[in-house]
């Protein structure tokens, strides 16, 4: 597989930008990487320093059913 073209690049600001607005949006880390050309494990990281969650808000509970 081929790298992202941003791959060893420091961040601008307008890519942090985009990953906070694409993770408020709930987008997947995977689709986040591939729209800012990084990786899913520097998408993971970013996020990390920048205190951005990435956790899915909108999935309910496997195992909670209504009775």
């Amino acid at each position: 597989m081929a790298k992202p073209s941003r791959s060893g690049k420091l961040w601008t600001k307008e890519e942090v930008k985009t990953l906070k607005d694409l993770a408020r949006q709930n987008t997947p880390t995977r689709v986040i990487a591939i729209k800012i050309h990084r990786t899913p494990r520097a998408i993971q990281s970013k996020a990390r320093d920048e205190k951005i969650s990435l956790a899915p808000w909108n999935q309910k509970p496997y195992n909670r059913q209504k009775k």
